[in-house]
């Protein structure tokens, strides 16, 4: 997905986000945002898809600012709200349809939004309006390996019942990001967190970019993209990247359309659920 003009001043927001997050130094802080800015305008293009240009915006302010996860006490809020929303949301993990609704839901959490803009939605369940989840299952029952792409850190709790659901019929393999990058879990998150036994093989993306570049992607990352029966992406940052790739029929999308040009690269509402095998 290229980017849309409106994701302009998107990513001025997250420039001006990213530096507040990043230093309490007034100076530092002012430093971040006029490089940041430089960045967007010096790389912004209809022609460019924007998680490539948001990697760059972060790689300058974390360089100016000395901090190298400057979302860190963002994502262990979304933890703890995910922890409280877990408490009151039911699953039923013997349930294929229900657990993947689960892990949908975890991706209504948006660090653009307050939190209890966000708890509130997450309270309100999944309608999915694009639903490929038969189709998916259908094409489980023939794979062999399946690719889990993990999105942000208060997510990975409501991926947890698809997890195990999908463990007990295929090998998967749960991938997260090398480095920091805004809220997105990384390795060490997974190990902070005691999960790295629950699920299974890890691996990264060997970037620090939302989505993923496949340009940059690691060698590692990449063979087990292209050895993998069917890849489950989750988040509109997978979306945006690897709805650039030809499609192949193995890549089972699972987000929430937060965002406009995102919802009509879809061709779905704004705020809608999709479950898109392309």
């Amino acid at each position: 997905m290229k980017a849309a003009s409106e994701c302009y001043s998107c990513l001025e927001r997250l420039v001006l986000q990213a530096a507040e997050l990043a230093t309490e130094d007034v100076g530092l802080r002012k430093m971040a945002v006029e490089e940041g800015l430089k960045v967007l305008k010096q790389n912004f293009s209809l022609d460019r898809v924007t998680i490539v240009i948001a990697a760059q915006i972060h790689d300058v302010i974390k360089r100016i600012t000395g901090n190298r996860d400057p979302y860190y006490t963002m994502k262990q809020g979304e933890i703890a709200l995910a922890k409280e929303v877990m408490a009151e949301v039911s699953v039923d993990e013997s349930d294929f349809h229900s657990c993947l609704e689960y892990a949908v839901l975890g991706n209504s959490m948006d660090f653009f939004r307050p939190v209890d803009e966000v708890k509130a939605t997450l309270l309100e369940g999944v309608e999915f309006v694009i639903d490929d989840s038969e189709r998916f299952e259908e094409r489980l029952r023939n794979c062999t390996k399946l690719l889990y792409l993990a999105d942000n850190v208060g997510e990975v709790f409501f991926d947890l019942p698809l997890v195990r659901w999908l463990r007990r019929r295929v090998s998967v393999v749960y991938v997260v990001k090398d480095a920091p990058v805004q809220n997105d879990v990384t390795l060490a998150d997974i190990r902070s967190l005691g999960l790295e036994s629950e699920l299974g093989a890890v691996i990264t993306t060997g970037t620090a970019t939302p989505g993923v570049d496949m340009a940059v992607a690691s060698t590692q990352f990449k063979k087990e993209f292209a050895d993998a029966g069917l890849v489950l992406a989750k988040g509109m940052g997978y979306w945006e990247s690897l709805s650039e790739l030809p499609a192949e029929g193995k890549v089972f999308y699972c987000l929430k359309a937060k965002c406009q040009p995102v919802a009509e690269s879809l061709g779905v509402p704004l705020d809608s659920y999709v479950a898109l095998l392309r």
